[in-house]
């Protein structure tokens, strides 16, 4: 059975991007620097309201690559997977190739 998480007002659920451990010849790297805190986001909520009632949409979209705070967040785990669930306002960035 498959889960799906739509996170509530503003919030943004993130899968971990993790770095890899080693280059391609094999050099294998400290952990510290393969450490970029980066993630794609995997669902948005409907976004917070102001006080009017207006929405205030969120300014991430599925499938983003995200700069993440260091520390922060809720993890979830959903099935065998873990995420992160974060407020829109936590998150540093987007990150663009």
């Amino acid at each position: 059975m498959a889960k799906r998480l739509i996170p509530t007002l503003n919030g943004v659920l993130v899968e971990e991007i993790l770095s890899p451990s080693k280059t391609t010849a094999g050099i294998i790297l400290p952990e510290k620097s393969t450490k970029l805190n980066s993630g794609k986001v995997v669902a948005v909520g409907p976004g917070a309201r102001d006080k009017e009632g207006k929405p205030i949409p969120v300014p991430f979209r599925e499938g983003d690559t995200v700069l993440l705070p260091e520390f922060g967040g809720s993890q979830v785990k959903l099935g065998d997977k873990e995420f992160h669930l974060y407020r829109d306002e936590d998150i540093l960035g987007n990150l663009h190739d």
